[in-house]
């Protein structure tokens, strides 16, 4: 279902896809999940260990002043006693198999040192403005590349829908390898269409942990899920909040995609004549459908290098 919003800044029309934040925690905490509590979101991306939450509530259970998450669970039904990644919504629905005894399962201890950097997570919601969407949850840096908190504070980072329709889909992305270091507001990666390259600024300091490799086989991917699976790598930062605090968030990112679709709309009608009226969505490929825009053009506005 999509609903329609106000007019932004820009005068351009929003619309919200998806379900309605109401109905369901984006990143619910495991507090919340096991029915320990009523509400609580997780805001420490779910490394429980380091949790000012977690570490409260676990000495008012030994207070005797709270049940545990893990004693709620163990009350519920065998078919609903799942593992607590299930809980968090990480996995697919797995029964534990140790009676929440997660110190003594191998899958725990596998999860949390490698498929936990692996997994991303799911698009919550998303706004569409004339045609280009912005996800809930995602922040974004002006050269047009985004940046998600994942499970164990790992940062997954990719392009957004605006880049990816504005320069069509690319022959091949230049990606880092494993263990470089990047720096916000430099060069980090680039891609390639026949005879055209782009270099991209990195939205992020930090080191590469994983690199998408069913991108680098179809860089296609990108441009048919740019915020979901056609993500390019993943990053370890020792400074999250201050990484973060350089970046839009998805607030501030509709209002300045709103900007970036009327300067382009200015830059089309400079080289194709007047838009519709009512402007219409933009299609895919623009440079594709209109090259008479320029390549060094388009990735000098837009992606600022």
């Amino acid at each position: 279902m999509g609903e329609r919003l106000k007019n932004n800044e820009s005068g351009n029309h929003v619309w919200k896809i998806g379900a309605d934040k109401k109905s369901r925690d984006a990143n619910p905490c495991i507090w919340m999940r096991a029915g320990a509590v009523k509400s609580k979101s997780c805001n420490n991306y779910y490394s429980c260990d380091t949790c000012k939450y977690d570490f409260g509530m676990m000495n008012k259970v030994a207070q005797g002043k709270q049940i545990s998450w893990q004693d709620a669970m163990r009350k519920k039904e065998n078919i609903n006693r799942v593992c607590r990644h299930s809980l968090t919504q990480r996995i697919e629905n797995r029964i534990c198999p140790h009676n929440y005894n997660c110190y003594s399962c191998e899958f725990d201890q596998y999860f949390e040192d490698v498929l936990s950097p692996k997994t991303k997570s799911t698009v919550s919601g998303m706004q569409m403005i004339k045609g280009f969407d912005v996800p809930e949850g995602y922040y974004f840096h002006n050269g047009h590349t985004w940046a998600r908190i994942e499970s164990g504070g790992f940062i997954r980072v990719g392009l957004d829908d605006f880049s990816l329709k504005l320069l069509g889909k690319a022959d091949a992305f230049d990606l880092p390898l494993i263990g470089k270091e990047l720096n916000h507001n430099q060069i980090g990666w680039g891609l390639k269409r026949k005879d055209n390259t782009a270099d991209v600024l990195s939205p992020i300091n930090g080191v590469i942990t994983e690199v998408n490799p069913d991108v680098r086989k179809n860089p296609e991917l990108a441009n048919r899920d740019p915020y979901g699976n056609g993500w390019l790598f993943a990053v370890h930062t020792s400074d999250i909040k201050g990484t973060f605090e350089k970046l839009m968030d998805d607030s501030q990112g509709v209002t300045w995609i709103g900007e970036e679709v009327t300067a382009l709309e200015q830059m089309i009608e400079g080289v194709a004549g007047p838009l519709a009226a009512d402007g219409g969505l933009l299609q895919p490929d623009i440079f594709g459908n209109l090259p008479e825009l320029g390549w060094k053009n388009l990735i000098t506005k837009f992606l600022k290098t």
